[in-house]
C-alpha cells in the first residue's frame, strides 16, 4: 500500500504544481528506487484526463555513460530528446538515489563537456516554461541513500522530505497557496529595488537588478519550494563572495567556494576541495563565468543542510547564487549550458541593502 502522503504529493504534483489539463501529454521521469511515487503521479495524470508517458532511468547508466563515452558521444543530443521536450506539455522529474556518490569517479571535463552540449535544449525549456506552455517540476523520493547523506535513519528522511513539502498536511494546495501570499509581499518590495548589496563572511558584493523580474517560487516549479529569485544585470556584478555550505554538482562536493567578481564576470575562483570542477564548470561557455541567479531562501521548516541542493536552496535565512543560465522570466539574457546554485548562510551577521536601505539581517527579511 502506498504512503497516503505520497498519493498526497502525486495529488499536489499534478492539479498544483503543473496543473495537469484534459489531453495533454506529460512526461514522468524516475529511476526504480522512486517507482511508489512515479506510479502514483502516473495515475493522477490519468485521472486528470491527460496522456502519461514514463521514461524510466537505470542506476548506473549514466557512470557508463561517462567513464566510456567519446567527445563525440559527450555533445551529441539525441533528436528524440529534443522533439520530446519541444512537443509535451509538462514534466514531472522524481529523484531516488541509491548511491549519491555514483559519480564520484568521473572526469570533471568530460561533466563539463556535456551540461554545455544541454545548452539547445536547457534554453528551449526556459523559454517555454517563461511562457506557460510546459510546466515542470523537480522532487526528491526519500531512500536509504539519501537519507544516510543526510545524515537521518530513512524513517526521519520520510518525514523530513514529505514535511518540507506539506504532503503530511490535510491540504497542501492550499497551504502552498498561504505560502504564496506571504512571499508575494517580498516580490512587491523587490521588484521596485534597482541595486543589491550583499555583506557577509568573507563577503562584499554588488549588482543591478534594474529591469528584472522576481519570482515567487511557491512549488509550482520545485517541490519543496520556498525562495524569490531574480537574473542580475549580466555586466553588473562587482565584489567576492564567499559561499559556507558545499557545491555539490552530480554528486561531487566543492568546498568553501569563493568567486569575484569584475564587471559581472567571475576574474577569481577558488575552493579549498574540489577546485578543479568548480573551474571547468566556470569554463563550459561565457555564461558559466557569469551570474543567472540571485536568490533568498524562505522556508524556515527546513532547518538543517541535507547535501541535495532541491532542499538546501530553500533553506530560510540563506541566500543562493547560481553561476550559468538565467531565466527567461525574470528577463536575464545570461545563456548557459549549465545552472549550478551555490548557497550561503546569512543567519550570522548576513545583511542585504537594497538601494541603500537594509531589509534583510541576520537571515531574516524585514520589510
Amino acid at each position: 500500500m502506498a504512503d497516503k502522503r505520497a498519493e498526497n504529493l502525486a495529488k499536489l504534483l499534478v492539479n498544483y504544481s503543473i496543473d495537469v489539463k484534459k489531453g495533454q501529454e506529460i512526461i514522468i521521469s524516475s529511476p526504480p528506487a522512486g517507482a511508489p511515487l512515479a506510479l502514483e503521479v502516473y495515475k493522477e495524470v490519468l485521472n486528470a484526463g491527460a496522456h502519461p508517458m514514463m521514461m524510466g532511468q537505470i542506476d548506473g547508466a549514466t557512470e557508463i555513460f561517462f567513464k566510456n563515452a567519446s567527445d563525440d558521444q559527450l555533445k551529441f543530443v539525441s533528436p528524440y530528446r529534443k522533439y520530446l521536450y519541444k512537443n509535451a506539455d509538462g514534466f514531472v522529474g522524481i529523484s531516488a538515489a541509491v548511491n549519491t556518490r555514483a559519480m564520484s569517479g568521473v572526469d570533471t571535463k568530460k561533466m563539463a563537456i556535456a551540461s554545455g552540449a544541454t545548452a539547445e535544449i536547457s534554453q528551449m525549456v526556459a523559454k517555454r516554461s517563461a511562457t506557460g506552455e510546459f510546466k515542470w517540476v523537480g522532487l526528491i523520493y526519500p531512500t536509504q541513500a539519501q537519507a544516510q547523506e543526510a545524515s537521518m535513519s530513512l524513517t526521519e528522511y520520510e518525514d523530513f522530505v514529505y514535511s518540507a513539502c506539506l504532503a503530511d498536511k490535510r491540504d497542501p494546495i492550499a497551504e502552498w497557496k498561504k505560502v504564496k501570499k506571504e512571499q508575494a509581499k517580498m516580490v512587491k518590495v523587490l521588484d521596485k529595488i534597482e541595486k543589491l548589496h550583499f555583506i557577509g563572511e568573507d563577503t562584499d558584493l554588488k549588482m543591478s537588478v534594474k529591469g528584472r523580474k522576481w519570482i515567487n517560487c511557491c512549488g509550482e516549479k520545485n517541490m519543496p519550494d520556498g525562495e524569490v529569485f531574480t537574473g542580475p544585470v549580466e555586466n553588473s556584478v562587482e565584489g567576492k563572495i564567499r559561499f559556507t555550505f558545499p557545491g555539490i554538482y552530480m554528486g561531487k562536493e566543492v568546498e568553501d567556494i569563493t568567486l569575484e567578481f569584475k564587471k559581472g564576470k567571475i576574474v577569481k575562483a577558488s575552493a579549498e576541495k574540489g577546485e578543479d570542477l568548480l573551474k571547468s564548470l566556470i569554463g563550459v561557455d561565457d555564461g558559466a563565468k557569469r551570474l543567472g541567479e540571485v536568490a533568498i531562501g524562505t522556508n524556515h521548516g527546513i532547518k538543517k543542510f541535507t547535501k541535495s541542493i532541491l532542499f538546501d536552496e530553500k533553506l530560510g535565512g540563506t541566500i543562493h547564487m547560481a553561476i550559468g543560465m538565467g531565466f527567461p522570466e525574470t528577463n536575464s539574457k545570461n545563456k548557459s549550458g549549465i545552472h549550478w546554485d551555490i548557497i550561503k548562510d546569512m543567519k550570522k551577521g548576513g545583511e542585504i541593502y537594497g538601494d541603500g536601505e537594509l531589509i534583510y539581517k541576520n537571515g531574516k527579511w524585514l520589510k
